[in-house]
């Protein structure tokens, strides 16, 4: 592609030469923000499931328009604060937790005081700045110690920002639209394939982790709803008399930080692209040892737990379980945890006042029944599904880099264009 025949220096480090005809202004110079609200917390009326109050929070963020939410605020809440109506054509714009994630309200809607909002009009073009926020609204973030970006309304009202003349702001947005479109389909195809791959997979451990390697063997009914027959020689157990809660803390703050994820089980932060909100000390973080059960209490019942291969420390909301015995062999503990029937168990034994806020406390997963095979079989176990998932588990990793590529490649190409490096013809 092209470049602008004249350039002129912006005057800002990160952003470099800018075309010369374009503007560096502050995003409240051209544009109107407001922020949203979250109900006080264990007021069951302020939320509604029959509603049309949709209330959106950042989980509710995972495509370009949003129409729905995990979550509703009643008709009562409405009437007794009167809070600010987020218009349908807003750009939404997370800035807590997860920062930078973008969104366009394709209805009047509400949301959570972890989203800005940046209303539509005739004199803005909002499609340009779906682009060019996630990039330049960062640029304007503190960090913590971690690396972490931390932003709030005077850094987001006060951020600076490249600004092109109206209607070239629209061809670039029509033309970034083309170009991420075919990408995002490319994307589509390659996700689809590792979910096929993982269901595949998912099958084949479910099999095998609830019924043993023998086809033959004598089953017996477990007695219990989740978990149905086993076979005849495997035990039930209770979580309390397995497992013990650990309540340790870190003095230091010193210790690796790790992440609970429903989708990656438990790996350290720093094995990950840092974008959400991190506390400036680990000091009173909840401490793990390998082979610990570590579960993300708000999202257990997502599948949000696992068996720890590293040594260190997680928030001291979440919850830290070890063996009271070697009753299981660490691979085989974590591929249980997270078997799809159980999972679905957590959740119908989490509380909450919505599906967004429901939580698994300690006490209500040591009186979870567990089957307990021998170890030895366990062992076999873990060992024969080792040989069968690896070649998916390749074919997933293949796909993963994939996706990994065409991500960096449609950042590249957005980068340039919003930031005029490039022209759009």
């Amino acid at each position: 592609m092209e470049r602008y025949s004249v350039y002129k220096d912006s005057g800002v480090k990160w952003l470099g030469d800018i075309p010369s005809h374009w503007e560096v202004c502050k995003v409240k110079h051209h544009y109107k923000m407001i922020t949203g609200f979250t109900p006080s917390t264990g007021k069951s009326e302020y939320y509604s499931d029959n509603s049309d109050n949709t209330w959106v929070t950042i989980a509710d963020m995972k495509s370009k328009f949003i129409s729905e939410s995990s979550s509703h605020i009643s008709d009562l809440y409405i009437k007794n604060f009167k809070p600010t109506i987020v218009p349908k054509g807003s750009l939404l714009y997370s800035f807590k937790l997860s920062v930078g994630q973008v969104a366009f309200a394709d209805k009047d809607l509400y949301t959570n005081e972890a989203i800005a909002s940046f209303e539509n009009n005739d004199d803005v073009c909002l499609d340009f700045l779906f682009y060019s926020a996630s990039l330049c609204i960062i640029k304007n973030a503190n960090t913590n110690i971690y690396g972490a970006f931390i932003l709030n309304q005077e850094l987001i009202k006060n951020a600076t920002i490249v600004y092109p003349p109206f209607e070239e702001q629209i061809a670039i947005a029509n033309y970034l639209d083309s170009v991420t479109s075919k990408i995002d389909t490319a994307i589509f195809h390659q996700q689809k394939m590792i979910d096929l791959l993982n269901e595949r997979k998912q099958i084949i451990i479910n099999n095998v982790v609830t019924k043993g390697l023998n086809p033959n063997v004598s089953m017996k009914d477990s007695g219990v709803d989740w978990i149905g027959e086993i076979p005849e020689h495997w035990e039930i157990k209770r979580g309390k008399f397995l497992f013990n809660i650990i309540n340790e803390y870190s003095s230091t703050g010193e210790e690796e930080l790790l992440t609970v994820s429903d989708r990656t089980g438990i790996t350290p932060r720093s094995m990950k692209n840092v974008t959400m909100f991190m506390a400036e000390s680990l000091v009173g973080y909840k401490k793990c040892k390998i082979g610990d059960i570590c579960s993300n209490i708000m999202w257990m019942w997502h599948g949000a737990v696992g068996v720890t291969k590293y040594d260190g420390v997680i928030s001291p909301s979440y919850g830290v379980y070890r063996q009271r015995e070697l009753y299981y062999n660490g691979d085989y503990l974590d591929m249980l945890l997270r078997l799809p029937q159980l999972v679905k168990f957590y959740a119908s034994r989490s509380t909450g006042l919505t599906e967004s806020r429901l939580r698994l406390y300690p006490d209500d997963f040591m009186n979870i029944y567990f089957f307990v095979p021998p170890m030895e079989e366990q062992e076999m176990i873990v060992n024969r599904l080792k040989s069968i998932c690896e070649p998916i588990e390749s074919a997933i990793d293949a796909a993963t880099q994939q996706i990994s590529l065409l991500q960096e490649r449609k950042q590249i190409i957005i980068n340039d264009v919003v930031t005029g490096k490039v022209k759009v013809s």
